[in-house]
């Protein structure tokens, strides 16, 4: 049995919610879908603010049954709101201090530490809330939700608030928690790139159901779910850095199915990487020639599907390798592009991947 499982169902007002779903030990798992799907909700029921019949196990323990449900104050979570929420006549050191005032753990003065370390929060420690960016203040925030020890994190759109330099700034923050962190995060948000570039796991809610849950990588290039169909439609590749050309400043990563080539510099050889690339900025060929046009990244893929994108577009999965036992790459091409080239399900052909068009984001190191 997973260490957490989920069950809700109920009505509030004229909305039903009717979900059931698992989440892994560790890592982020996003809640995502559009606005007014449940997201929310599903959060408040897990940390018991709101009450709808169902069960909840928690790392091996009942929250909730049939005959029995844990009240918010003795559920060992911490909650990160889309606004700080901070008290605003105490220090940022007597906020987080708070979060320690709810266990009893001999390792107190370790945990500070390795908390406050973390989240890069010592030089904040004597100033107050108000004297603090909208960055800094959902950092301490975050904080003081870890301090309280707790056996899962949840987060209700801790960036929405934040203007752009200020998600820049916790950003590598909350990646970092990949890392730290052994405990489950359930990170609500309305930004598919956000959860892109936090997220180990989805759960897909539409209209307070669950249409689909896994790894992001697999459901962002599922062709049954609506994310193909979104303008921006990206898959995610994991890879690891294999060599610097500091001439042209290019680093090699390796992915399952073959090498990509980024212009940048992405540190140590061996490291782990996650890499974004937008259906758009990928093309096809039938046929190739090394040497022949500019493209720095082009691998060999199979066909698996092939769907209309509008009037006058076409979205195609490829597996990339010549046996299709890669990763899945979508590719956002013209109609004409696609009759011209005749592309249909088993076709072997080249995937041609602009290397601006890829991003690299830190990723967690599952060896630990």
């Amino acid at each position: 049995m997973s260490r957490f499982e989920a069950k809700f169902k109920g009505r509030l007002g004229n909305f039903l919610v009717d979900v059931f779903f698992t989440l892994p030990q560790t890592g982020i798992t996003a809640l995502f879908g559009p606005s007014g799907c449940g997201k929310t909700t599903i959060l408040r029921c897990i940390a018991g603010l709101t009450q709808l019949e169902g069960s909840l196990v928690v790392d091996g323990k009942s929250w909730q049954d049939s005959s029995n449900f844990l009240p918010t104050y003795r559920r060992p979570i911490g909650y990160v709101f889309q606004d700080a929420n901070l008290f605003p006549h105490l220090s940022v050191r007597k906020n987080l201090e708070y979060g320690l005032k709810r266990i009893q753990i001999p390792r107190k003065n370790q945990l500070w530490e390795e908390i406050t370390e973390m989240l890069g929060l010592e030089a904040l420690l004597d100033r107050e809330p108000s004297k603090l960016s909208g960055g800094e203040k959902q950092l301490v925030a975050i904080g003081r939700a870890l301090l309280s020890a707790p056996e899962i994190i949840l987060m209700d759109e801790p960036l929405s608030a934040l203007d752009r330099f200020s998600r820049m700034e916790i950003l590598p923050y909350l990646q970092r928690l990949h890392l730290d962190l052994k405990v489950p995060i359930v990170y609500v948000s309305h930004d598919l790139q956000e959860v892109e570039q936090l997220a180990d796991w989805m759960i897909l809610l539409e209209r307070g159901h669950v249409i689909a849950q896994g790894s992001i990588s697999s459901l962002l290039a599922d062709p049954q779910l609506p994310l193909v169909r979104l303008p921006e439609a990206a898959v995610i590749l994991e890879g690891t850095m294999q060599f610097f050309d500091s001439t042209y400043c290019l680093s090699l990563i390796a992915v399952n199915g073959g090498f990509l080539t980024l212009s940048q510099d992405l540190g140590v050889i061996g490291s782990r990487h996650r890499l974004r690339i937008l259906a758009k900025e990928v093309g096809i060929a039938k046929s190739w020639r090394d040497g022949d046009a500019s493209f720095l990244n082009v691998l060999p893929a199979i066909i698996m599907d092939v769907q209309p994108f509008g009037e006058q577009q076409a979205t195609v999965f490829l597996k990339l390798g010549k046996k299709a036992n890669g990763d899945a790459l979508l590719a956002r091409i013209t109609k004409k592009s696609c009759d011209v080239l005749q592309l249909k399900k088993g076709d072997e052909v080249k995937a041609l991947i602009k290397s601006v068009g890829l991003v690299s984001i830190p990723t967690i190191n599952h060896d630990g």
